[in-house]
């Protein structure tokens, strides 16, 4: 298979703005309000999954690994958001908008390199959980049954284990975030292998370093927000951000008629 990696690797843009920021979230409103059913699909499934988690967790009582994987649920958001991204990139090739091309999507382009992106992704967060559920054990062991309850939180064993939590949370999420980024929108877009994709990742985060920490916080706090209301804001958030990180992967890595085809 001809791989593109000697077109890809290191040549991405370096002068990604806020501008640049907001137009990708217009643009993202207006893939999402022309084609919402796709949207509302993949975040469908997205929310479901919440939903099955926070069932299967809190069925058992279990709240702190609720709290874990409450935490750690975006990091699985970027493969959910593969579907929105073909989405983007068909409105953008003018392509017809067919369910089987878009489903089509999420196993790549037949060589099994974005079902090996779900996977790093999926343990990802295993990892975080149990990490997480790690961290709660050393902390609160002393605290006993009572330190499965929300109100062991506000103590100050409770509080101590939340900063930690949070930031190695972070770290985990910086690490993925920088990784998958560009990543998974290129995997859709072409023919290259998922270590070319990472590796253009990382450069562009280098390479804009300030723009896309910022998106990330956007992403991160708006994902966090749309999902206290038992997930329902994750239908119009998810979908937005997806086909937004589409358009700002494409100011990133410019078209160059690789994948623009049916």
């Amino acid at each position: 298979m001809d791989k593109s990696a000697n077109s890809t690797r290191g040549h991405v843009a370096d002068d990604l703005t806020f501008a640049d920021l907001r137009a990708a979230l217009a643009a993202g409103w207006q893939d999402y309000r022309k084609q919402p059913l796709f949207g509302l699909f993949f975040a469908a499934i997205y929310v479901v999954t919440g939903l099955f988690i926070y069932a299967a967790v809190m069925g058992r009582g279990e709240i702190i690994w609720w709290i874990a994987a409450l935490a750690g649920f975006p990091l699985i958001a970027p493969f959910t958001a593969v579907g929105l991204y073909e989405v983007s990139r068909r409105r953008e090739a003018g392509l017809p908008m067919r369910w089987g091309a878009v489903l089509g999507a999420l196993k790549g382009r037949g060589d099994e390199q974005l079902l090996l992106m779900g996977g790093i992704l999926f343990v990802a967060f295993s990892f975080w959980v149990i990490i997480a559920h790690g961290i709660f054990a050393i902390f609160m062991a002393e605290a006993g049954a009572g330190g499965e309850s929300i109100a062991a939180l506000a103590t100050p064993v409770g509080i101590a284990m939340l900063t930690v939590g949070s930031i190695v949370g972070a770290i985990i999420a910086l690490f993925f975030y920088a990784i998958t980024v560009i990543s998974l929108p290129m995997l859709v877009d072409r023919d290259v292998d998922f270590i070319t994709a990472i590796i253009t990742s990382v450069s562009a985060l280098r390479a804009n370093r300030k723009v896309l920490l910022s998106w990330a916080i956007i992403i991160s706090a708006a994902l966090f927000l749309s999902m206290l209301p038992a997930f329902v804001g994750l239908l119009v958030t998810l979908p937005v951000l997806g086909h937004a990180t589409w358009h700002l992967y494409r100011r990133i890595v410019p078209a160059t008629g690789v994948g623009a085809t049916d």
